[in-house]
């Protein structure tokens, strides 16, 4: 078929940094097509670049075999260029109908709303899926705020749409629900989808085409059917080497380390948030908590970290009552690897070292008496930064000057350093590139055969699926439904995600 969009030898750099260098794509219409890539390979950069949020240092962008200057958003909007961003956009507050009137700007004098419901109306008549119209943004669902979201566009007349990992905050019904209206669209001729994202699933069932940036290149891609989500992982990391993934091991389950009982807790509103939680966690298992996010995840996990205090209920480890208290959980060799971890684990200003050092600056070898000893401290951080495979320009470095996968990596060598009886993980890998996942599933798998008992909290399933040996949904502050990873039924455990229990 004709490219609707065709990119021409883009070029973009930031200073002495490479952006893209001299890509070029055909996204063919009525085609789905996917665009992959780790973190920094120019996926970002590209798109904006489309969209007239940068200018290009060099290349072109064509529709429909026409060159078009794009220099800002709204002249994209007026080519037929619409973008779904991964986080949503509408205003809360307002209702449906409100946000879809203002997307097409706001009028001189009254809003003549009659009119606007009878435009609308006559739109949504031609659209494969609704949103209920008068209903506050706020009160539906992800799903339902991610077709309005997509509804937005098409009401602004984009025909070609590129949408930014347009799944990562619904459930996977959800998902393959907006993806299948989505590719129907295209294959009716309506429109033509770009989409980023970093799940092959989704790209080998939903996508015709797809290009893999690495490094502000394409590197390859083409028809979908030729290749598997190998040929992609291969092509996206080119000649570095991933971490061995490791062995599940045998299914040795030893003694029941962590007990929840019952427990409540409030969320920073004071709404209840957990809402009788119980669950129990064995050694040498991975017991992981699925739930669409807001249902009360961050919350346990802001509970077990001590970070918020439970309002009810009783928590256990090995056996002993646990307040998560730094004394608690030195004495149980528990470990944290929360989400965001350069905003919930570290201290951006300081060094690589001093942040490794945080479980244990103050007893020896690290101090004598009230005196910090740095040699001692720069050294063990040295030793971790080999192990862990932690890329910084030094240990003496700001922690802050890290990329987010390799942030992580810091903080998993700090927590996974020593022994580990417990370890509770949050989004571990939230945002993270193919080569850090890799890493930091590994890692999780290691110690899980080691014997340690592992609190897995995810918004992905698919990760939840790949370590997980049982499977929990959170759903409204309650744990609604367990399975085990060998008997898991993914349309089941969506179901119990988005509420219907």
């Amino acid at each position: 078929m004709e490219p609707a969009l065709e990119v021409v030898g883009m070029s973009k750099r930031f200073g002495g940094f490479a952006a893209l260098d001299a890509v070029s794509l055909r996204v063919a219409a009525g085609g789905v097509h996917a665009l992959i890539g780790e973190n920094g390979a120019g996926k970002s950069t590209l798109v904006k670049c489309i969209m007239g949020y940068y200018r290009a240092d060099a290349g072109a962008v064509l529709l429909a075999g026409r060159e078009v200057e794009i220099r800002n958003p709204r002249e994209a909007h007026r080519a037929g260029i619409g973008m779904v961003y991964q986080h949503f956009t509408l205003v809360p507050a307002m209702s449906v109908l409100e946000n879809l009137a203002l997307a097409r700007g706001l009028p001189r004098g009254r809003i003549d709303w009659r009119g606007e419901r009878a435009r609308l109306a006559g739109f949504l008549a031609t659209m494969p899926f609704a949103v209920p119209l008068e209903r506050p943004v706020a009160a539906l669902s992800a799903g339902e705020r991610q077709k309005a979201e997509i509804l937005k566009q098409l009401y602004l007349d984009a025909r070609i749409l590129i949408l930014d990992e347009p799944t990562s905050v619904l459930t996977p019904q959800e998902a393959d629900e907006i993806l299948t209206l989505l590719r129907a669209m295209a294959r009716a001729g309506q429109i033509t989808v770009m989409m980023i994202t970093h799940k092959f699933r989704e790209v080998l069932a939903f996508a015709d085409t797809v290009s893999v940036l690495r490094r502000g290149r394409l590197v390859g891609g083409g028809a979908v059917a030729s290749l598997d989500a190998d040929a992609m992982a291969a092509l996206m990391i080119g000649e570095q080497s991933v971490a061995a993934s490791a062995a599940r091991g045998t299914d040795a389950r030893g003694t029941v380390r962590l007990v929840l009982d019952d427990l409540t807790a409030t969320d920073a509103a004071g709404a209840p948030a957990l809402r009788g939680v119980s669950l129990s966690v064995h050694g040498g298992e991975i017991v992981g908590i699925a739930g669409v996010s807001g249902n009360g995840q961050s919350t346990l996990v802001e509970v077990l970290a001590g970070q918020r205090r439970a309002r009810g209920g009783r928590m256990t480890v090995q056996g002993e009552a646990f307040h998560a208290s730094r004394r608690e959980v030195m004495r149980h060799r528990i470990a944290l690897l929360p989400e965001e971890p350069l905003r919930n684990a570290c201290v951006a200003a300081m060094s690589v070292a001093e942040n490794m050092a945080f479980r244990v600056f103050d007893r020896p070898p690290m101090a004598r008496g009230p005196l910090l000893r740095r040699g001692q401290i720069r050294a063990a951080a040295e030793r971790l930064i080999a192990r862990y495979n932690v890329r910084t320009s030094s240990p003496m470095a700001p922690i802050g000057t890290l990329s987010g996968g390799n942030v992580q990596r810091a903080v998993l060598a700090r927590e996974l350093g020593g022994a580990v009886d417990l370890l509770i993980a949050a989004n571990p890998v939230f945002g993270l590139d193919f080569v850090a996942v890799a890493d930091i599933h590994a890692q999780i798998l290691a110690a899980r055969n080691r014997g340690a008992a592992v609190l897995l909290v995810s918004e992905d399933l698919d990760e939840l699926l790949e370590l997980a040996d049982r499977i929990l949904v959170m759903s409204e502050g309650r744990i609604t439904f367990e399975t085990t990873a060998a008997e898991a039924d993914r349309r089941l455990i969506g179901r119990h995600m988005a509420g219907h229990h």
